[in-house]
């Protein structure tokens, strides 16, 4: 019974569901769970398109957060984190600028392997007032080195992330790209 009830991302009587973190939420942990595993759904990649108007930038000069795009044949590796359904109202509200969430199979290390469960993650797609789309690395970069608000730089935000994917073993050509530019334009 727990394995079918895990298939679909819940535990039995416990309403827990399974959330996909990709950017902040893979290091910047602070709501409760259950479980921690690290994770991966495919089909999408990490882009930097995502506006930050309340935590790495404000609405008269917004950061630049990542958000997941449909891409063929792309794995995003992040943490997924099985979590009681009340745990959502706080998160909402974290991920209120411009993300939704969506449902999606997400892979995560089992003992045995991997197993793809139901859960969801927060994707911010085009068509959000806050959406900046793609942009070439050197705009990127140059945007990112100028945005702070009230969560801090943004410039930490890609550093942080570059760090977890590190230690996650993750490969993110685009997050690695943009740390490298970052760490050349505003050395330590």
């Amino acid at each position: 019974m727990e394995g079918e009830a895990m298939e679909h991302g819940r535990e039995a009587g416990n309403e827990s569901v399974w959330l996909f973190g990709y950017g902040s939420l893979i290091w910047r942990v602070d709501f409760p769970y259950r479980e921690r595993v690290r994770a991966a759904v495919r089909g999408f990649s990490r882009r930097f398109w995502q506006g930050s108007q309340d935590h790495r930038g404000t609405p008269a000069a917004p950061g630049r957060v990542v958000t997941l795009t449909p891409e063929a044949g792309a794995l995003c590796v992040g943490m997924a984190y099985r979590i009681d359904a009340a745990t959502f109202a706080p998160l909402d509200h974290r991920e209120k600028n411009g993300y939704t969430r969506v449902r999606l199979p997400i892979e995560i290390e089992a003992d045995d392997g991997v197993a793809t469960v139901e859960g969801v993650t927060y994707i911010a797609e085009a068509g959000n007032e806050a959406f900046l789309g793609p942009a070439n690395l050197e705009q990127m970069a140059r945007h990112i080195l100028a945005s702070s608000g009230p969560s801090g730089s943004n410039v930490e935000y890609v550093l942080e992330l570059a760090q977890a994917l590190t230690a996650l073993n993750a490969d993110d050509p685009h997050v690695f790209a943009l740390e490298r530019r970052l760490r050349q334009l505003a050395p330590p």
